[in-house]
Order: C-alpha cells, then structure tokens, then sequence
C-alpha cells in the first residue's frame, strides 16, 4: 500500500484508476503531479504542480518564466496591523505553450 495525498477525491481517483488496472481496462498509473497541497499555519501555503527546480529540470531552462508577486490576504484587508505586502506568490509558466507548470504561494 503507498501513502500518498491523503484527499479523498485523490484517494477516489486513484481506486478508480487502480480498479481499471486490476480488470485490464487500462495500464494507466496515478499522476500525482497536479494534486494541490496546502499547510495550515497562521498564514497558509499552498501549492499545485512542480517546483521551479522541477520546471527547469523537465523543460529547457530558457522556456520557463518565473513570475513573483506580493499581495494582501483578503483576511487582513481589516487589521491595520498588518503589511500589504506580507504574502509571496510564485507561478511557473512554460514560455512556448503559455502552460501553468506551478503554482506557490
């Protein structure tokens, strides 16, 4: 048994396509690649897709185009307390296709 994502529309996925291998249906495996992750802190991360090393390793380094952005949480558009600016975000595009290869922040 592999312990992966523990989601439950990942864990569907995954019986699903494992039950289309058992019966010769399909030889297809789980890609886990795209399954969005999260850590519940305070302030969240979260992330989709591969990691800028990732990116660069699977495609040509010249291809990926990484954008970085700061942004107010919605959460704190009512706390004077806090920065603008306090949270980070990441997207990793491929030039050619115009493709989302990640997602960070």
């Amino acid at each position: 048994m592999c312990i992966r994502d523990r989601l439950t529309p990942v864990a569907i996925k995954a019986g699903r396509m494992l039950a289309q291998r058992m019966m010769g249906t399909s030889t297809e495996p789980m890609d886990y690649t795209n399954v969005p992750s999260t850590v519940y802190t305070p302030l969240e991360y979260g992330f989709c897709g591969l990691t800028e090393e990732d990116a660069i390793k699977n495609n040509a380094k010249d291809s990926v185009l990484v954008y970085h952005s700061s942004f107010k949480p919605l959460e704190w558009n009512f706390l004077e307390s806090r920065e603008d600016s306090a949270c980070y975000i990441k997207v990793l595009v491929h030039q050619p296709t115009d493709k989302i290869l990640g997602f960070h922040y």
